[in-house]
């Protein structure tokens, strides 16, 4: 997956901290701070576009649990409302609702 940065000139900046970052120059705190003032951070996912991102790529909850690495148990508590994904579930959800399950296939 590719970083999306808030523009050209910080994607400029925030690659050079990370070369600085792992000649081990910059620590991993700095680095951190960097990835939050850099980045472009992911969206929140409301219950109903879980539903819907699913809807539109077609698939049972099983299935999209699957390409997402994730349980169906976890799929079906994010579309009630219960949990929210976080982390690595969230960028993939991120990815397919911009590019279609495709992408992780």
């Amino acid at each position: 997956m590719t970083k999306r940065y808030k523009s050209t000139a910080l994607a400029a900046l925030h690659e050079s901290m990370q070369d600085l970052h792992d000649i081990g120059v910059v620590d991993q705190r700095t680095m951190r701070k960097f990835d939050e003032s850099c980045l472009v951070p992911v969206a929140e996912f409301a219950p109903d576009e879980i539903i819907e991102t699913r809807n539109r790529a077609g698939v049972s909850q099983a299935v999209f649990a699957h390409y997402l690495n994730v349980s169906v148990g976890s799929v079906s508590k994010w579309e009630r409302g219960e949990k929210h994904p976080s982390g690595p579930a969230l960028k993939l959800l991120d990815l397919v609702r911009r590019k279609g399950l495709e992408a992780l296939a």
